[in-house]
């Protein structure tokens, strides 16, 4: 990945970021909208898009319609999902106003309804993974 490893917010840098984008079980970085889009993925699903060229940048992530609506309401920098189904994905300007804490909340929330949608075999391939069986 050869990309800048400028602030994302106050807490969290793009390498921070991009680690705890990667550290979960199967996920994997792609450029499919070219090198200014990372775009991670399970089992070939995107759970998350890091726009990191933006300023500043922005991180675009699945979630449950109630809770996307309820975070947009609580925070200024969360809004529908830009080039996203609106009603399940939000996308978060990284200007520092939701706390690191949340944000991993919200990205592992992401992860997990991506997982969730995966079919049998797809999940049950994960867990092998996981496991660390071949």
């Amino acid at each position: 990945m050869l990309v800048d490893l400028s602030t994302i917010n106050e807490h969290m840098d793009l390498k921070t970021l991009t680690a705890r984008l990667l550290a979960y079980e199967g996920a994997t970085e792609e450029t499919p909208f070219g090198p200014q889009a990372l775009v991670y993925k399970v089992m070939g699903k995107m759970f998350a898009l890091v726009a990191w060229e933006e300023e500043p940048p922005v991180l675009t992530l699945k979630c449950e319609p109630g809770q996307a609506l309820f975070l947009r309401d609580l925070y200024p920098s969360v809004r529908p999902g830009y080039h996203m189904n609106k009603k399940h994905w939000n996308t978060i300007t990284l200007d520092g106003a939701v706390s690191e804490e949340e944000l991993a909340g919200m990205i592992d929330d992401s992860y997990e309804l991506v997982v969730r949608g995966l079919t049998r075999d797809q999940r049950e391939a994960l867990a092998v993974s996981q496991r660390g069986i071949s």
